[in-house]
């Protein structure tokens, strides 16, 4: 336990290129432990992002004072030396009575082979039995899609939100976008309770892998899903579309149909990361005329006035009893591909090319 090791880490080098980096990993601390990395799940997104150069913080810097991008200059940049949020490992070693080894453990610390996590460090411990390739949705991805649904419930209830179906029960529900994200909001959405839930979405795979959760699915091509959700879900004479919508597609379009969709006084649970701008969102339009809101649900916060009673540990929670109904359903339908650590570049070259399909990639390391 008290020695030094070298573990891989897969980055990027520069735009366009991955590279795999080996880091020094220092012994645990009093308080800290040791994993080995059993799953780590690509987040297709946000680590395009770095692959392609889109990121905003390779042009912006984030200001944590004022809490904007201030413009003055790249936050970080290449090589950037680890992607990845979404691990799941088992512990080799601890210093803390929280935690034993071999304990199955769910972090966020990267596409390594290992980590030495120090005191105060977040983790989840996974149930026993749970497959460590749905473990990876546990401490990160599942927790942001929680989190948009207690957004919701907090646009319905305020202050007074008593449970994490409160937006959705028994409300008519669109989900723009049946990625990883729309996918498991839908899920969820469903999990507590609301009366229909609709994934619109303009690629085959994703509509069937949405019906096979047991959800609808909409094709989006052709521009007029809103259109559709109008006249599927009508209220009254001048009162038509979604009760709420959670947009978790990074296009401008989608978030222009999701307001289009929704009927007066509705609004968007917002989980999209949009990297260009925004022309197509008309805010002059139904937007203004409807009375609509737009409420950005990202993991960085809870809704103000619940984080007392709401953290990433309950969101993690209410991941772990969505997996506990819905586990064979997700390990089924959304975990499309499972490939060895040193294919991963392989396989985000061609999902960057458009040469694969996936909807969530887990890469697994061997411990033997």
């Amino acid at each position: 336990m008290s020695e030094r090791r070298v573990v891989r880490s897969l980055g990027v080098a520069a735009p366009w290129r991955l590279a795999f980096f080996d880091l020094e990993d220092e012994p645990p601390r009093d308080g800290g432990f040791r994993v080995g990395t059993v799953c780590t799940g690509l987040s297709t997104g946000t680590e395009l992002s770095w692959f392609k150069g889109t990121n905003p913080a390779l042009t912006s810097r984030w200001d944590e004072r004022l809490q904007v991008f201030d413009g003055a200059g790249a936050e970080s940049g290449y090589p950037v030396r680890t992607l990845g949020y979404m691990e799941a490992g088992v512990v080799t070693a601890s210093r803390t009575p929280a935690l034993a080894e071999g304990d199955m453990v769910a972090m966020a610390y990267g596409h390594k082979t290992g980590h030495t996590a120090g005191p105060g460090d977040r983790f989840v411990v996974l149930p026993e039995g749970l497959d460590p390739v749905l473990g990876t949705l546990v401490a990160h991805m599942g927790p942001i899609c929680a989190n948009g649904l207690l957004h919701a419930a907090a646009e319905a209830a305020g202050r007074d939100v008593r449970a994490l179906g409160d937006g959705v029960r028994d409300r008519l529900v669109l989900v723009m976008g049946g990625g990883v994200v729309g996918l498991l909001v839908g899920l969820l959405a469903r999990h507590h309770g609301a009366a229909e839930v609709l994934v619109a979405d303009p690629t085959r795979e994703r509509r069937a892998a949405a019906e096979a959760l047991g959800l609808d699915a909409l094709d989006t091509a052709g521009g007029a899903d809103w259109r559709t959700v109008k006249e599927r879900w009508r209220h009254g004479p001048a009162d038509s579309g979604a009760d709420v919508a959670f947009q978790c597609r990074g296009r401008p379009p989608a978030l222009a149909s999701a307001l289009r969709a929704l009927r007066p006084q509705g609004t968007v649970i917002d989980l999209a990361f949009y990297q260009d701008g925004a022309a197509e969102v008309r805010l002059g339009e139904e937007f203004h005329h409807n009375g609509l809101g737009v409420r950005c649900a990202q993991i960085r916060r809870v809704p103000r006035g619940l984080a007392g009673a709401w953290d990433r540990d309950r969101l993690s929670a209410e991941t772990v009893d969505l997996l506990a109904a819905h586990g064979d359903a997700v390990r089924k339908h959304l975990v499309t591909d499972v490939v060895p650590l040193e294919e991963a570049p392989a396989l985000i070259e061609a999902i960057a090319g458009r040469r694969r399909h996936t909807l969530q990639a887990v890469f697994t390391v061997d411990q033997g």
